[in-house]
């Protein structure tokens, strides 16, 4: 396992982060402690969370996945210092006015409830999980710089900012001298790459902002078990994979990504977990597993070298303009 620096930050984590938002949705809790225990075993020391997660199942109060990861980390299975956590805050969590967003109201309110599902003091990375265009940033930022300041925080990041928001976030940080965002969560694959690339990109690698791509495998769609005139796969992210990836283009990339891995003798999933971690922005690339099985598949795009002439043709086959 290759660990890398957190942007500009002295932190190391895995190139490979144990994303956990399938946790408590298709996959019950001894089954997480399981790949949790054995992704530690593999070398990965980076684990992602929300306090969101599983909200969007009828009646579950969200929470889930961080109490599977609080109570993995209560069984003593690894030393907390041993791990890095990160979780994220700005969804939902009530039914209240006050119950989602970036507000300082809300930010110390569930910074609260996650430390206590979670099983912790501190909380290595917490993230703002989207923009909250309905609250002033440097209200948001100052809420982040107090929670470093009093160590229940270590390091801030974002997730789906565009490129401008971030860097606004950055100034202001610097003007204020307030805690800053040291990571962005963004959406990336070999499918979906201009979004990432057009600015957030150079703006990341130009301000030392560690990047923790998420969905790499596009949701699935980039293990192949999705393919040309193949019937759906029944799984809850079936229909997302069909509205967003399921397309000439696509398709086309799918078949160069098993190409170019059979030369590396490397499966299509672990072709497009190395091509995402040979982008020099990329710090971590979160992947997500059911099983262990899967994760220790999955987990072995790490160790794939892409050889120059390999990267070279991938890129061509979803090149944006």
């Amino acid at each position: 396992m290759e660990y890398r620096r957190l942007g500009r930050t002295g932190l190391k984590v895995s190139n490979i982060c144990m994303g956990t938002m399938q946790f408590g949705w298709s996959t019950d809790e001894p089954t997480a402690h399981a790949v949790m225990s054995r992704a530690v075993e593999l070398g990965i020391n980076f684990f992602d969370t929300a306090d969101v997660y599983t909200r969007w199942i009828e009646g579950n109060p969200g929470g889930v996945s961080e109490s599977y990861l609080g109570n993995w980390l209560a069984s003593g299975v690894v030393r907390r210092d041993e791990v890095v956590i990160a979780t994220k805050v700005r969804g939902r969590m009530g039914d209240g006015p006050n119950d989602h967003g970036l507000s300082r109201y809300h930010i110390m309110n569930a910074v609260e409830a996650s430390l206590r599902r979670l099983k912790t003091d501190y909380i290595d990375l917490y993230q703002t999980h989207s923009p909250d265009h309905e609250t002033p940033l440097d209200e948001t930022l100052r809420a982040m710089d107090d929670l470093v300041r009093s160590g229940k925080v270590r390091y801030v990041g974002c997730s789906n900012y565009p490129a401008w928001l971030l860097a606004k976030a950055l100034w202001v940080s610097d003007a204020h001298n307030l805690a800053r965002y040291d990571s962005l969560q963004p959406h990336y694959n070999y499918v979906h790459r201009a979004e990432f690339e057009r600015e957030l990109q150079p703006l990341c690698l130009d301000q030392g902002v560690g990047v923790i791509a998420y969905s790499p495998l596009g949701a699935g769609f980039l293990t192949g078990k999705y393919r040309r005139d193949t019937p759906l796969p029944g799984s809850a992210r079936a229909d997302v994979v069909r509205k967003r990836y399921m397309n000439e283009y696509g398709f086309d990339a799918v078949d160069k990504l098993e190409e170019v891995g059979r030369a590396h003798d490397a499966t299509i999933a672990q072709t497009a977990i190395a091509w995402c971690l040979a982008n020099p922005a990329v710090t971590s690339a979160i992947i997500g597993a059911t099983s262990v099985a899967q994760l220790e598949d999955t987990i072995r795009g790490a160790d794939v070298r892409l050889s120059a002439e390999g990267k070279a043709t991938l890129d061509t086959v979803t090149a944006w303009t």
